[in-house]
C-alpha cells in the first residue's frame, strides 16, 4: 500500500515560511559586514590648526587608512579646535574628529544642535595644558597674568574653554583682567617672540612641535598650573574631566625650566556620529589602535593610545562599529 504524505495545513506552511525568512534575515545581517559597500568613497576628518598635534596626527593617520582602506579617500580639514570639530561632525560636515572630553561634555550640556547624535570611537591620548611665557617673565602662576596680553585660543578651540576656566579659577575675569588675544598655536609662538603678547595658553600632546620649535629659537619657560587643579575639579562637569599631571623638565629640552612642571591634563576622544556606517567605523577604529606605534614615532603622544582604556569614551556612548571592533579583540 503506497505511503501518502501527510497533508500540511496552510497555517503550518505559513509558519514554516516565516521561520525560513527569519533565519535568512539573520544570516544576511551577520554577513552584512563582509559585503556592505561602506569602505568606498570619501570621508572627512576634521583636525585642528595646521601646526598642532591634531593635524599632524590626522596626516599620519590618513596614510595608515590609505593602506587599510584603499578605496576610501580621506580628506583632512583644518579647524580652530575641539569646539568647531564637534560642530562639524554633529551637522554632517565631517565624519570623524578628535576633541577633548571637557569640550564634548560642554557641547552636550549646552544642548548644541546634533549633540545627541555624537558617538565615541576611542579614547586617545591626553592633552597637557601649557602656559608659555618668555624665560625672563615675572609670571609664576596664572594669577600673575592680571593686566597681561594673553593668547587664549580661537573661539572654536578647546584651549579657549580651558583658558577661560583657569583664569576664572585664578580669580581673574577672562575679558576684563587680561587683554585676551584670540589666536591659535599657528601664530602664538611668533607673537610671543615678537613681544606682541606676554603669554599664551596651549592644550596639546607632549611635545607640541610649535612650542618645541619656539624653544629652539627663543628662551621660554612653562608656568605651573597645578595650584588650580583641585578648584577646577570641584567645579563639576565638564571640568571633572581634568586631572592633575606633570610635564617632565625635558618635555621641551631648551625651555628654561629647572624642574618638572605641575599642570592639568584632559583626555582626547575620537568622535563620530551615530549614523556613520558600522563597518566603516569598525575599520577606522581598528586602524587607529593598530597604528599607534608607527604614528607614535612622529607624534609621541600617540604612543599613549591603549586598547585597555580606548573603550572609555565618557561622556559619549561607543559607536556600534567601534564596539564591534573591541569585541573582536577581547581576549
Amino acid at each position: 500500500m503506497p505511503l501518502v504524505p501527510p497533508r500540511i495545513s496552510r497555517r503550518h506552511a505559513l509558519r514554516a515560511l516565516v521561520a525560513v525568512l527569519v533565519v535568512l534575515g539573520a544570516l544576511v545581517w551577520w554577513l552584512r559586514p563582509f559585503g556592505e559597500p561602506e569602505l568606498k568613497g570619501e570621508l572627512v576628518f576634521s583636525t585642528g590648526v595646521s601646526t598642532g598635534v591634531y593635524h599632524r596626527y590626522g596626516q599620519l593617520l590618513r596614510s595608515e587608512l590609505a593602506r587599510d582602506m584603499p578605496e576610501t579617500d580621506v580628506r583632512l580639514e583644518t579647524s580652530e579646535g575641539s569646539q568647531q570639530n564637534l560642530q562639524r561632525v554633529a551637522d554632517g560636515q565631517a565624519d570623524f574628529t578628535v576633541a577633548t572630553a571637557d569640550a564634548v561634555a560642554k557641547y552636550r550640556l549646552d544642548g548644541k544642535p546634533g549633540a545627541e547624535r555624537l558617538r565615541g570611537c576611542a579614547r586617545l591620548y591626553d592633552d597637557y595644558v601649557q602656559l608659555v611665557v618668555p624665560a625672563g617673565s615675572p609670571v609664576q602662576s596664572a594669577r600673575d597674568l592680571r593686566g597681561k596680553r594673553v593668547a587664549v585660543g580661537q573661539d572654536g578651540s578647546g584651549v579657549r574653554l580651558i583658558s577661560d576656566r583657569l583664569l576664572t579659577a585664578a580669580k581673574l575675569d577672562p575679558q576684563r583682567d587680561i587683554t585676551p588675544v584670540s589666536i591659535g598655536i599657528d601664530t602664538m609662538p611668533a607673537e610671543l617672540q615678537a613681544g606682541r603678547i606676554d603669554a599664551f595658553f596651549w592644550s596639546g600632546g607632549l611635545p607640541t612641535n610649535a612650542v618645541r620649535e619656539l624653544s629652539e629659537r627663543f628662551d621660554i619657560r612653562l608656568v605651573q598650573l597645578g595650584d588650580l587643579v583641585e578648584q577646577l575639579q570641584g567645579s563639576g562637569s565638564p571640568a571633572r574631566y581634568y586631572r592633575a599631571a606633570v610635564m617632565p623638565q625635558d618635555a621641551y629640552g631648551r625651555a628654561r625650566n629647572t624642574s618638572s612642571v605641575a599642570t592639568l591634563a584632559v583626555p582626547n576622544l575620537l568622535v563620530t556620529r551615530e549614523d556613520t556606517g558600522a563597518r566603516l567605523t569598525e575599520q577606522f577604529t581598528r586602524t587607529v589602535i593598530l597604528s599607534r606605534d608607527r604614528i607614535g614615532h612622529e607624534v609621541h603622544a600617540a604612543q599613549l593610545v591603549d586598547l585597555r582604556t580606548a573603550i572609555y569614551t565618557d561622556p559619549l556612548a561607543l559607536h556600534e562599529g567601534a564596539m564591534r571592533y573591541y569585541r573582536s579583540v577581547k581576549p
